[in-house]
Order: C-alpha cells, then sequence, then structure tokens
C-alpha cells in the first residue's frame, strides 16, 4: 500500500509526489508541468 508523503514543485517547475510503503520503500513521481494539456474537471 502506497501513502502518499507529500508534494513539491522543483526549480524546473515540475511536481515531485513523494509516497512510501509500510515495509519502507519508497517512491518519487515526476510530472512536467510544462508538457500535455490541462486536465479536464471531472464532474
Amino acid at each position: 500500500m502506497r501513502l502518499s508523503q507529500g508534494l513539491s514543485v522543483s526549480e524546473e517547475g515540475e511536481l515531485v509526489e513523494y509516497s512510501r510503503c509500510r515495509c519502507g520503500a519508497t517512491w518519487t513521481k515526476v510530472f512536467d508541468g510544462d508538457g500535455g494539456k490541462p486536465e479536464q474537471p471531472s464532474r
């Protein structure tokens, strides 16, 4: 199970998501803020 540890924005404008598992494993996922079209809000 991944537990969110937080979000931050890098100096390059990327969104960085930090997660961890109860077993001690950690993940860092980076999203490019300049790429692609904006997401449409869900209804």
